[in-house]
């Protein structure tokens, strides 16, 4: 029986064997040594003011995949958004329905949370995963652009400060 609940503190090593495959999925092939992969994970799942959640599909003692998400504000007018980072099922479980069922109880996470919507992205290359959401009847956006500034535009933008503080 296939059962969905939040990680929880005793479920780091779960949620990092997981995040080890997303990443080796998008082609990651180095790792930092473990124990700060797992430091980095439970700070921001697990600390005072956790950046995330994760949402796990088990199947007994058994992690079948994951759904992590947060909440972003403002959405539309002063509402929240749920906003979808990473949907993944293991390879070996993936076409029975988890996925699908991990979209349903996000969506529902959403409702109860009073969310006016539910967004999430996709690479241009995973066809799979654009093949999936088709099903789900949600289509794309064509009026949004995605931008991402990442290693040394880190500390460029971070220079570029126009006034005095």
């Amino acid at each position: 029986m296939i059962t969905f609940r939040h990680a929880e503190p005793g479920d780091l090593s779960t949620v990092a064997d997981l995040m080890i495959e997303v990443e080796r999925f998008y082609g990651t092939e180095e790792f930092p040594p473990r124990q700060d992969w797992e430091r980095d994970i439970k700070a921001a799942l697990f600390d005072p003011f956790p950046a995330a959640r994760v949402l796990l599909a088990m199947e007994a003692a058994e992690a079948l995949g994951l759904a992590s998400y947060n909440f972003l504000w403002p959405a539309a007018g002063v509402s929240r958004s749920l906003f979808l980072k990473e949907l993944y099922v293991r390879d070996p479980h993936r076409r029975r329905g988890i996925g699908i069922d991990l979209m349903s109880r996000l969506h529902t996470i959403a409702i109860d949370s009073g969310c006016s919507r539910v967004e999430w992205q996709t690479d241009a290359l995973n066809i799979e995963a654009q093949m999936f959401y088709k099903k789900l009847g949600v289509a794309p956006m064509a009026d949004k652009i995605t931008y991402r500034s990442n290693g040394a535009d880190l500390g460029r933008i971070s220079q570029l400060r126009q006034h005095a503080e």
